[in-house]
């Protein structure tokens, strides 16, 4: 019995005891927590697709005094530590960057960030009938599985290309 004791001992005190994160928390901290969780589901709550999220982080960014890198091209800005620069890749990526104080040979900070949007695309020409039904050609992204579909209230959300190369967003 007595062995028992100590091997119950000597376990805990060479085991790691994991504790959750939240449980070290002060009040002030958790408020802040949840502060950030609000923005992050306002933003996936207007952000459906790559297209979206571009435009949203965009906005934010200007909002935080990002330039877009066009500008800074066109207009030849000098280039300063501090300054703040954005470059939109095709209205479905975008990169922040701010410019440090030492030069490039020195080394940068980068942060990577990866915006995915399991959806269902329709293809080019996605309309076709079969048995009196039209139905959709479409492909689907994100790692989604084709029955997870069924359950879903599906939205539209995109750009669609007009005849004469106008783009609208949906």
């Amino acid at each position: 019995m007595e062995n028992k004791l100590k091997g119950k001992e000597l376990q805990e005190k060479l085991t790691h005891k994991w504790r959750n994160a939240w449980e070290g928390l002060g009040n002030s901290e958790r408020e802040k927590v949840f502060a950030i969780n609000e923005e992050y589901k306002d933003f996936l709550d207007k952000c459906k697709t790559e297209r979206e999220g571009t435009k949203e982080i965009i906005k934010l960014a200007s909002e935080k005094g990002f330039i877009p890198i066009d500008e800074v091209i066109e207009k030849k800005h000098k280039l300063v530590p501090g300054m703040k620069i954005y470059a939109n890749n095709k209205d479905k990526s975008v990169v922040l960057f701010v410019l440090g104080k030492e030069k490039l040979e020195k080394g940068m900070h980068i942060i990577g960030s990866h915006l995915d949007a399991p959806r269902l695309d329709l293809k080019q020409y996605p309309l076709y009938e079969d048995s009196d039904f039209v139905l959709l050609k479409t492909h689907y992204y994100g790692g989604i599985k084709k029955y997870q579909w069924v359950t879903l209230p599906l939205a539209l959300h995109g750009v669609v290309i007009k005849s004469n190369g106008k783009k609208r967003l949906i």
